[in-house]
């Protein structure tokens, strides 16, 4: 069953030039993943500083596979070594089920 991935990050303005290019490389990983579907990236219009990312998964079982791996885990570093900040992550399944 697809699964829908919501992720969460605060930008300072400041650091947003830096950051795009890492976006960039992470959702060109990602788009080579088994199961990855789509994704998107938001930004917040009452806050400039928040986005949110949206992708969505085959499973939930793809979903942790590109989150444990390594390629991902490297620039999730990089990611979070300019913000300083945490980054939140919420997997929804699509539709109903009994």
């Amino acid at each position: 069953m697809a699964v829908r991935i919501l992720i969460r990050r605060r930008v300072p303005e400041s650091k947003a030039r830096k950051m795009l290019p890492l976006f960039k490389k992470m959702r060109q990983m990602a788009t080579a993943q088994a199961g990855y579907i789509s994704g998107e990236t938001l930004r917040n219009c009452d806050d400039p500083e928040e986005f949110l990312v949206i992708s969505t998964w085959q499973s939930i079982a793809d979903w942790e596979n590109w989150l444990k791996s390594p390629d991902r885990q490297k620039t999730h570093g990089k990611i979070d070594d300019l913000l300083g900040g945490e980054t939140l992550y919420e997997a929804f399944y699509s539709g109903f089920t009994e």
